[in-house]
């Protein structure tokens, strides 16, 4: 949770900077600060599914601790730019070591949980997203009173200070973080034994499914399925890259309130959003149920932007504010444990999980530029087009679980028997999810 907190933290923070004279000091006309937010992206998703990749060979604890501390060099470093060209060249930076870090997350907290435990574990992830989005406006309150502070604006001071905690903390993850649950040293043999036996329970789940085969790459680049989730993503992440990035604008926009004000105002949504997850992903977890809560928390989000469109009071909107952020991590985070779930074998499953963060992330390049500051401060397009987006996102979540529950009534009928006709039980548990007698979590 700490490792994507100050991720989060380190990207977005760009966006309280702005409150604090960044654009001034830096001068940056037109559509530069966009440009800026949204050029960190290019090189976050050509970073993704390599990172993936390689994650095995270089060994989470070794892959994430270098790109951590590498990633809180260059966000300090960020505070000391001074011209747009430096600022672009500090945010390409710093989406390329940013960008391995949600998807090895997500695919290593698969080596410790099994299929109904891992949508409030990654929630965790989206979380730690909430609680930097509030921490950033308190900690953007508190040090940008810092203005004149060794002669340094109190942008500088926010990305500075913001961004020396993640180079202790990949430090620290050299130490602490371990490979897998045979070398996690907090673990006793009990509970490591424990670990593999639950793990192996799992349809699919063999010794050799643990492994990466390139077949299993391939697998999952022809599996259709794997581009549906990847289009759902991308309308989701819209939402999140928009809201997370300007919601302190939009915020601003709605009344006469000073900085410190507007920073306090996004904390409650954040929270709520925090909230909101903790208990959709209990939920889903407990049931096995990923689509409903998908699709549900979705609408919830989409009548949050309708109300943002409306012709409404200051109060009505700052409302829509909260039905977004109620949305707005359940409809994200699902999702990504719902692809690993149907996806047992490790290197399709680490293949898939990389390309759909690398598709929805790349959201981020177009999102900045939906909510320009001559469009303010209802942002009118910015919220239609990301009401559409989440839309778009959740007929096709819907349709996925449909077919998916369309799948399982044919498997149970024994409509897909004859495919494994002349084949071991071995070879049918390496089928993963190709298997007949595999059930897809929906």
């Amino acid at each position: 949770m700490l490792l994507y907190l100050f991720s989060f933290l380190d990207r977005v923070n760009i966006g309280n900077a702005r409150l604090y004279g960044m654009e001034e000091d830096l001068g940056l006309t037109g559509n530069q600060y966009q440009t800026a937010v949204s050029i960190l992206f290019v090189t976050y998703l050509l970073a993704e599914v390599p990172s993936n990749l390689v994650l095995k060979k270089f060994t989470p604890s070794r892959w994430i601790s270098f790109i951590t501390t590498a990633w809180g060099i260059i966000a300090t470093l960020t505070g000391v730019t001074q011209s747009y060209a430096g600022l672009i060249v500090c945010r390409l930076l710093l989406g390329l070591v940013e960008g391995g870090l949600f998807p090895g997350a997500a695919v290593y907290l698969t080596l410790f949980y099994t299929k109904r435990e891992l949508a409030l574990r990654v929630g965790y992830l989206f979380i730690s997203a909430a609680i930097a989005g509030a921490v950033g406006g308190l900690l953007a309150y508190g040090i940008g009173s810092m203005d004149g502070v060794a002669g340094q604006r109190g942008w500088r001071w926010i990305l500075i200070l913001e961004g020396l905690p993640s180079v202790v903390l990949g430090i620290a993850t050299w130490f602490l973080l371990a490979d897998d649950p045979e070398t996690a040293f907090y673990l006793s043999s009990e509970e490591k034994h424990l670990i593999k036996v639950r793990r192996d329970r799992q349809l699919g789940q063999t010794s050799s499914a643990q492994k990466f085969h390139k077949a299993d790459v391939y697998a999952a680049l022809k599996d259709w399925k794997v581009y549906a989730f990847c289009a759902g993503q991308f309308g989701t992440d819209t939402m999140l890259y928009g809201y997370s990035t300007f919601l302190p604008t939009i915020i601003k926009g709605l009344g006469t309130w000073s900085t410190a004000q507007t920073q306090a105002l996004t904390i409650p949504c954040y929270c709520l959003g925090a909230l909101s997850y903790v208990v959709a992903a209990r939920i889903s977890d407990s049931q096995q149920r990923r689509g409903l809560y998908t699709v549900l928390f979705g609408g919830i989000s989409v009548i949050g932007y309708g109300i943002l469109i409306s012709d409404s009071s200051t109060g009505i909107h700052y409302l829509g504010c909260f039905l977004v952020a109620m949305g707005l991590y359940v409809t994200c985070g699902l999702p990504l444990a719902w692809l690993p779930n149907n996806s047992p074998r490790y290197g399709k499953r680490t293949t898939a999980t990389g390309l759909q963060l690398t598709i929805g992330n790349s959201s981020g390049i177009m999102a900045p530029f939906l909510y320009p500051s001559s469009e303010g401060p209802r942002f009118i397009r910015g919220h239609s087009v990301t009401l559409a987006m989440v839309g778009m996102a959740n007929v096709i979540f819907a349709f996925m679980c449909w077919y998916l529950s369309r799948q399982n009534e044919r498997r149970r009928r024994g409509d897909e028997d004859a495919k494994v006709a002349n084949m071991s039980e071995d070879e049918i548990v390496e089928l993963g999810d190709e298997s007949p007698r595999f059930v897809y979590t929906i």
